[in-house]
This record gives structure tokens, sequence and C-alpha cells, in this order.
């Protein structure tokens, strides 16, 4: 087993890890809109999105994966009204590479994030 950390994502907000691989899979930490600085985006729930996929872009990086190895994604909304918004991000980095996916609504996300995503990746 091997913790995932890269200055390039924002540092853990809790006692966790950006992500741990093992027997060749990468698990993220949900990653939500905060810079690789900790400052957390303003904006729309497009642009949280974009950080997100910045943030999961980086980690994957560090684990030696990438978006095209991911095989799941896990996406926490706050609301599921913005759905199709998020849904119009994703699909720009998941063109035709398609993950499974799980989408759920949540009460209440952490930083009050609009948008929350964690992968499993293979790793090379």
């Amino acid at each position: 087993m091997k913790s995932i950390h890269t200055n390039e994502a924002p540092a853990a907000i809790g006692p966790y890890s950006q992500g741990i691989i093992v027997n060749n899979l990468f698990y993220s930490s949900g990653q939500i809109p905060l810079t690789a600085a900790g400052q957390m985006v303003d904006g729309d729930v497009q642009q949280q999105t974009h950080q997100v996929f910045t943030n999961l872009q980086a980690v994957l990086k560090e684990a030696g994966s990438s978006l095209g190895q991911v095989i799941k994604t896990t996406v926490f909304i706050k609301s599921m009204d913005d759905f199709a918004q998020i849904n119009e991000v994703y699909g720009t980095y998941f063109a035709e590479h398609k993950p499974a996916r799980s989408c759920v609504e949540v009460s209440r996300l952490p930083k009050d994030a609009l948008v929350e995503i964690e992968v499993i990746a293979l790793v090379k």
C-alpha cells in the first residue's frame, strides 16, 4: 500500500491522504473545488467542477495514472438541479472513455462545495 501526495492538488483537510495505491489500483479521496493553495473556487457549479478535475488530474498523475485509466467515479452533488451542468463539464473530461459512475445528492459537502468527485483508476 502506498500513500499519494502532490503539492499540485490541495492538501487533505483531515486525517487522510489524497489517495492510496493498492495492487495496481489507485483510490482517490474525494476532491472538492479547492485550489492547490487551499483556496475555495468562488463560482458556479461548472467552475467548481473544472477545479475538481484539475485536482483529480494532479493526484492521478502523481499516482502514475490518468483520467484515461479511471474505471469508476463517484460524484457527490449538493443539488440534483445541477446535474446537467456538472454532466456537461464531466463529459469534456470523459468524452470517449466513459468509466462507470455513481452520482448522489448529499445535504452538505466539506467547505460548502457544490460538487465532490472521487475516482478509482488503474496504475500503469
